[in-house]
């Protein structure tokens, strides 16, 4: 896959506040990369450091090569940013706002026209150009902000809470207009809406307290043959490592262990290996790519309590 972001030890403090610690990770063209995390994990933060409207205090983003930092307008021109709050100007009309933008995004003043009727094509607005901005409800509101984002067909898509306010059928069809637009590009967006991020993004980020807590596709690989088991008392990933067929153990979390199994092993013989070796099996099931699961089992204890 081609890299197209490329994020390096970004860092930023707010005084004495430190917001961001060490954020790495990567996105490819064609991914959709889920942010998440509870209120104040970073996200806001990391996204618009990643829009460029918020600097560093340190580390490094790179979008398809090209530094942030040291290069700003090359690399923003790779980028359409829809915040939390879509920039709209309700006394405007769809079409009067959509070359307003075009002209901020420096489009050549004859490419402008096609590159607004394509842009309310792909966002489902074409009967909406002479339409008060005032007058559209919330998901055409959203559909409007995706669309000032890709006017200039951006290599890169950054949407935070793109579906915040939403109905369960304006959900469905905003995220099908974002699988469709990740055809072409990258998208990273945040949400507080776990399902939401398991329906429509291939990978996930968990963010706690502006540190990366976990990292990982959401689609687990065919024939997969993993299991999660809870044992009592607490022991250690590397007791269930000498079991017979265990390819991989790693704690997740106070008392559960991911398990991981070769061709020959079966559920059964591994239930059977614990309980011999005294282990204390509390809980054994298979596994998924649960995001819920693994949002609690990293931070949601500690956020309860």
């Amino acid at each position: 896959m081609d890299t197209l972001v490329r994020v390096t030890d970004l860092s930023r403090r707010f005084g004495s506040q430190q917001a961001l610690s060490d954020v790495n990770f990567c996105l490819d063209t064609g991914e959709v990369l889920g942010l998440l995390g509870p209120n104040g994990a970073g996200k806001t933060t990391c996204l618009r450091m990643l829009s460029g409207m918020l600097a560093p205090t340190h580390g490094r983003i790179e979008i398809k090569g090209i530094d942030l930092s040291r290069h700003p307008l090359k690399a923003k021109r790779l980028l359409g940013y829809l915040p939390e709050r879509p920039p709209l100007h309700s006394e405007l009309r769809v079409d009067e706002y959509l070359h307003f933008c075009a002209r901020l995004h420096r489009l050549p003043r004859r490419h402008i026209p096609e590159a607004v009727a394509e842009a309310k094509r792909r966002c489902g607005l074409d009967d909406c150009g002479h339409r008060l901005i005032a007058k559209l409800s919330k998901g055409f509101r959203q559909r409007l902000g995706i669309a000032q984002a890709i006017l200039h067909r951006p290599k890169l898509l950054i949407l935070d809470e793109p579906t915040e306010g939403l109905d369960p059928f304006q959900m469905r069809e905003l995220r099908t207009l974002i699988r469709n637009l990740a055809q072409e590009c990258g998208v990273i967006l945040s949400s507080h809406l776990l399902a939401e991020v398991q329906a429509v993004c291939d990978r996930a980020i968990i963010m706690h307290q502006g540190r990366i807590q976990f990292d990982a596709s959401l689609y687990s690989p065919p024939g997969s043959n993993q299991w999660r088991v809870r044992l009592t008392p607490t022991s250690d990933a590397s007791t269930l490592l000498i079991l017979p067929h265990v390819l991989s153990a790693e704690a997740i979390g106070g008392d559960r262990y991911r398990i991981a199994l070769d061709a020959l092993g079966n559920p059964s013989d591994l239930s059977r290996s614990i309980v011999m070796a005294g282990l204390g099996l509390l809980e054994f099931v298979p596994e998924h790519s649960d995001l819920e699961r693994v949002f609690f089992d990293l931070i949601g204890v500690e956020e309860r309590t």
